[in-house]
């Protein structure tokens, strides 16, 4: 559930047709297949083993199941992710 200003940023968004990962830091997820996945708008890596990675962003949690899962590289904004990605979830 969105707080008022949540509410408030999101409707001046929508009006000023500015995508929301700029103007609210959403995440953006690219995955190539089953085997890459980009994530941009992160916070921080809260889990890295090679099953499993667990990460914060603005708007809650993203945890990525796999296998083989390996983190290439990872920026104050940016991360890849590759190995055999089974499943992605918001928490």
């Amino acid at each position: 559930m969105q707080n008022g200003l949540e509410q408030a940023k999101n409707h001046i968004a929508d009006s000023a047709q500015i995508p929301k990962d700029v103007s609210m830091g959403m995440p953006i997820l690219t995955i190539t297949g089953d085997s890459e996945l980009c994530v941009e708008n992160y916070r921080r890596i809260l889990e890295y083993t090679s099953e499993r990675i667990r990460i914060q962003t603005r708007t809650g949690y993203i945890k990525i199941d796999g296998n083989r899962l390996t983190i290439i590289y990872y920026s104050n904004d940016d991360m890849k992710i590759i190995g055999k990605i089974g499943t992605i979830e918001y928490q």
